[in-house]
């Protein structure tokens, strides 16, 4: 049986801070990602697309995320792509995709309360390649698996 890949990457700023709940054993953090990506139009103009995301995180990198992530502030997520549906109060059906994280490092912003950008990038090294974060990245432990899960095919 032929296996897919389900993984999404993201760098960008939050939309506003986590929102936290907090269940008997772990805690769910959710917030809004903006992606912006820009180009040229015929005429030569630049032209800005934003696009944003609903992040999900769990246990310990909800944990993280209420700690240390606030509104303005710069991430890079990796996650899987989840689409899933709800009934909505006047009884339709509504579908809501989301980005369930996996890994997080935080790379920097908006400083708290400013609307301007003041992320500043991290220093190079000696030889011109850029430095590792002062963060490392924080990964969600891999949910149990089965033992046929674990072949690569």
């Amino acid at each position: 049986m032929a296996r897919g890949i389900n993984k999404v990457t993201l760098i960008g700023n939050l939309g506003k801070d986590p929102e936290v709940q907090t269940f008997d054993t772990y805690k769910k953090a959710t917030f809004s990602l903006a992606t912006t990506e820009y180009s040229r139009d015929r005429e030569g103009n630049e032209v800005q697309h934003t696009e944003w995301h609903n992040i999900v995180m769990w246990r310990g990198l909800a944990e993280i995320a209420e700690q240390y992530l606030r509104k303005g502030g710069q991430v890079y997520i990796e996650g899987k792509i989840r689409t899933r549906s709800f009934d909505a109060k006047d009884g339709t059906k509504k579908y809501i995709t989301e980005i369930q994280a996996d890994n997080l490092v935080l790379l920097g912003g908006r400083k708290e309360g400013s609307g301007e950008n003041n992320y500043q990038p991290q220093s190079s090294n000696t030889n011109g390649h850029p430095a590792q974060p002062v963060v490392p990245p924080i990964t969600e432990p891999p949910a149990q698996q089965n033992d046929h899960d674990d072949l690569p095919f």
